[in-house]
């Protein structure tokens, strides 16, 4: 009663109104893909007016025609559209109706709360006569097309049609400007991604409301609703606040508070992003029985440009980074290191060892087997993830060294040397494991991960600028290319079978944990590097997951996607063979030097016996 009380005395009187309250609105700072789409703004949440003279004339018309039929006739309330309501109301005994204009519904968003209380309903008819008063119509639908909310944490319709499509406003086609338009009833019920049938249904009313407002004709319309919706691959995956958590700590330091709104340009491919995000809710949801609850996944061009960061599986309940913060024991996936040291030193793939038991003190290192294997070459020690010819490989070859080869190519977390080291007793994270990797499909070049292009003003200033930093060779040859023919058999024809794709020059290794708490799978193929990790939060142990399993069912999933989007081409042989000084004299890789164990885990590393 009391809106139609001041409704009355509106349309008797034009009493002097108080003034508004200021129009306050923070920088923002919007991050896009490598592509332009958008990825998600931190920072202020609305973006400026928008300027509806830029827009096609039935992206407009869509919201006044579902919104507010007569908003170019009202002076902020509808008279009408009140009375309509509380009839439909009273008749249906609910609050089947509402009767918000669209300058209603802009005063309550810049100037109130959404509490259903009377006197916040007087204020917001108030408050919309004096905006109407202050401002012309293309101005308060600008402004209110840059302050609603779209879902998928989305506000205004620039955001919105970025988000969903892929493309800036100017460009949204009849059937997306309807679809936008639906939303706004519901953002949840009516989101094309999560709700593609209700969304679809509810812009069919919407187009059929532009024909009877005379927006677009019958023609226009049945030709909308012909086309197929083609959603932007940044909507499906809402894995990327992980990735703009870990950048929009580094656009801080780059570029400090922004005092207008900023455009960060980033490397991320959300096509791949989206990819890793379902595949790994697909394996860990195949694996639950097995107790697998989290997994992380990094993708790195040969440059360094992350790809992809999947950090867990559900940012919005856990948002914790499980890609960059979370440092696990990497189990064999860190045996390359450890070949690599041995091959600058010297070996060669064919050289002969022998996997006996060893010991060092109390503790000795066991196969996954629970066997022993006699004489191996160092190449298929690697393929079947041989623990005894690591420990004493690292051990021969001097553990410092191999910590300072991990360290090389990009290893930051401390890492221990104790004899245990050589099976991934050390701490990392996922990233940092695929920055050391990069450099295996490269061409023997040390890459620092990172994730910001470009940041500039939405004016066009250039705030930062990324440079390319010179390369700097990490790896020689021919312990390069004798590494990569090692870890290509990993997944020809040892323990990561389960990761190969035809066509495609691939290498990598598996890692599993002691009782199964952590299980990895890192690869590559030329120019391009992908590491997973699987296991819990917690450090429960799974249920003999092995890194040759799921892992390797993730990473493959994953890659079976991505490498139709990046340059495929094979592992690249690397620079020609160094001049090596000859090496010193060294014992036999067979003979076992005994020492004295130092913080030794409380159990031994283990691996996955080939498939």
């Amino acid at each position: 009663m009391i809106s139609l009380a001041v409704t009355a005395s509106l349309s008797l009187t034009a009493p002097e109104l108080p003034p508004l309250p200021p129009i306050k609105r923070e920088a923002q700072v919007v991050y896009v893909d490598r592509s332009g789409a958008l990825l998600g703004v931190r920072g202020g949440r609305y973006g400026p007016p928008v300027d509806i003279a830029k827009l096609p004339a039935y992206v407009p018309g869509a919201f006044v025609a579902i919104e507010d039929r007569r908003f170019y006739d009202h002076t902020g309330f509808d008279p009408i559209g009140i009375a309509r309501a509380i009839v439909v109301n009273a008749e249906q005994g609910r609050a089947a109706q509402g009767a918000s204009t669209i300058t209603q519904q802009l005063a309550r968003n810049l100037f109130l709360s959404a509490d259903q209380t009377m006197e916040r309903k007087a204020r917001e008819v108030l408050y919309a006569v004096q905006l109407e008063r202050t401002y012309s119509k293309k101005q308060i639908l600008g402004l209110y097309l840059s302050r609603v909310y779209f879902g998928g944490g989305a506000y205004g319709i620039e955001q919105a049609s970025r988000r969903y499509f892929g493309k800036p406003a100017a460009r949204l086609t009849i059937r997306e400007a309807a679809t936008l338009a639906g939303v706004l009833k519901s953002p949840t019920n009516y989101n094309p991604i999560e709700q593609p049938q209700n969304a679809a249904k509810r812009a069919d009313l919407v187009l059929a409301a532009m024909v009877e407002t005379g927006v677009i004709t019958p023609a226009q319309r049945k030709q909308a609703m012909a086309q197929p919706l083609k959603l932007s691959g940044a909507a499906s995956s809402s894995a990327s606040g992980y990735f703009l958590d870990w950048i929009d700590a580094q656009r801080r330091s780059l570029v400090g508070a922004p005092k207008q709104d900023i455009i960060v340009e980033t490397t991320l491919d959300s096509a791949m992003e989206a990819a890793a995000a379902s595949t790994a809710k697909a394996v860990v949801a195949r694996h639950q029985a097995q107790n697998v609850t989290q997994a992380a996944l990094v993708a790195l061009d040969g440059q360094g440009r992350v790809r992809a960061m999947v950090g867990g599986l559900d940012y919005a309940s856990a948002p914790y980074n499980r890609a960059v913060t979370a440092r696990r024991q990497a189990g064999s996936a860190w045996k390359p290191f450890v070949y690599l040291t041995a091959l600058e030193a010297g070996a060669a793939p064919d050289m002969t060892v022998v996997d006996e038991p060893v010991v060092f003190g109390a503790w000795s290192p066991q196969n996954y087997s629970g066997g022993y294997a006699g004489t191996l070459t160092l190449e298929q020690a690697v393929a079947q993830s041989t623990n005894t010819v690591a420990v004493r490989l690292a051990d021969e070859v001097g553990r410092p060294n191999v910590a300072a080869t991990a360290k090389r190519l990009g290893i930051v977390s401390p890492v221990n040397t104790d004899p245990a080291m050589a099976l991934g007793t050390s701490l990392v994270s996922p990233l940092e494991m695929a920055q050391a990797y990069s450099a295996f499909g490269n061409g023997g070049e040390r890459i620092q991960a990172y994730g910001v292009e470009r940041i500039r003003t939405v004016g066009g200033q250039v705030l930062y600028q990324r440079k390319a930093s010179p390369a700097q060779a990490v790896i020689a040859n021919p312990a390069l290319s004798d590494l990569n023919r090692m870890l290509r058999g990993v997944v020809a024809s040892g323990t990561g079978t389960r990761a190969a794709i035809a066509g495609y020059d691939l290498a990598g290794k598996t890692g599993t944990t002691s009782d199964y708490k952590d299980a990895w799978f890192a690869g590559y193929t030329g120019g391009f590097t992908a590491v997973v990790w699987m296991g819990n939060d917690s450090g429960a142990p799974m249920k003999r997951v092995t890194g040759g399993a799921a892992p390797a069912e993730l990473w493959r999933g994953f890659m079976v996607s991505a490498l139709k989007r990046a340059p495929a081409r094979p592992i690249p042989p690397g620079p020609p063979p160094a001049i090596l000084p000859p090496p010193e004299p060294a014992q036999s890789i067979d003979t076992l030097l005994e020492a004295e164990p130092e913080n030794l885990p409380p159990a031994e590393i283990v691996d996955e016996p080939p498939i």
